[in-house]
């Protein structure tokens, strides 16, 4: 990459860290060209093409007459850095809130022939399932079922489940979180999905199933999710011809985590 090149990556970044990290609330006028030009010390230009790869990626909006804006009403779906929901919400000005519906422990005999491979548990090995919806503002967003492999967090809690996870794996059990699997297709909300998200049977919705890792790839846990189609979108960068690293692969190869 040139060195132009780099520096449009890197101006990127730091204006995605902007509006990411809270400078900005949804519904704000963000940064114009003049003040980013000034503040980065770059061209009008630059900052332009920066402003507009934000407003393709569905961080920013334009308003004729107006200026560029930080969008709100939809939540957006990292495809490249696992992101805290609590902190997601947050960042989007919105309250996050969780329902814990199932909280209880299980063995690898008892859990999906599936979901035992993925965590590589034997019959007698102990998982804790859980299934919860998350809110933001009140409204259900999000319904997850997830088993995790007890003997890795034994000081979490039932009462961690009603919050963000990340934060007591990290935090309260000391692990070091180092990505995921995960793949994304398209479903119709069956009836528990439609009942705990609030949408009628058969709303198209995007579903994950992932299994996230710590340390240098040791399971921890696996997921079925199921967002509504109607609040959330799934983006991604899709980079040019020339370089080596897929848009496919990125989706689907663990991502690092984002702190």
């Amino acid at each position: 990459m040139s060195v132009n090149g780099t520096f449009h990556q890197q101006l990127i970044e730091q204006l995605r860290a902007l509006v990411r990290g809270g400078d900005f609330a949804p519904g704000k006028q963000f940064l114009t060209e003049r003040e980013i030009a000034e503040r980065f010390k770059t061209s009008r230009p630059t900052a332009n093409k920066a402003l507009s790869s934000l407003v393709s990626q569905g961080l920013l909006e334009m308003r004729r007459g107006a200026g560029t804006f930080v969008r709100e009403s939809v939540l957006d779906y990292d495809l490249e850095r696992l992101v805290s929901f609590t902190d997601k919400a947050m960042a989007a000005g919105k309250v996050p809130g969780t329902t814990l519906i199932d909280y209880r422990k299980i063995d690898g005999r008892t859990a999906p022939p599936e979901v035992a491979s993925s965590l590589k548990v034997g019959p007698e090995e102990s998982l804790i399932y859980m299934e919860r919806v998350r809110l933001a503002d009140g409204m259900p967003v999000i319904f997850e079922r997830r088993h995790v492999v007890a003997k890795l967090c034994l000081k979490m809690t039932r009462a961690d489940a009603k919050g963000s996870l990340y934060r007591c794996w990290t935090e309260k059990c000391g692990l070091e979180i180092s990505g995921a699997d995960e793949v994304i297709h398209a479903v119709n909300a069956g009836k528990a999905e439609a009942g705990h998200l609030r949408v009628p049977v058969g709303r198209a919705c995007f579903a994950i199933v992932a299994t996230g890792f710590v340390g240098d790839g040791q399971p921890l846990w696996h997921e079925t999710t199921v967002y509504r189609a109607d609040v959330y979108e799934f983006r991604n960068h899709i980079r040019g011809l020339n370089d080596s690293r897929s848009a496919l692969g990125r989706i689907r190869d663990r991502r690092s985590l984002h702190r």
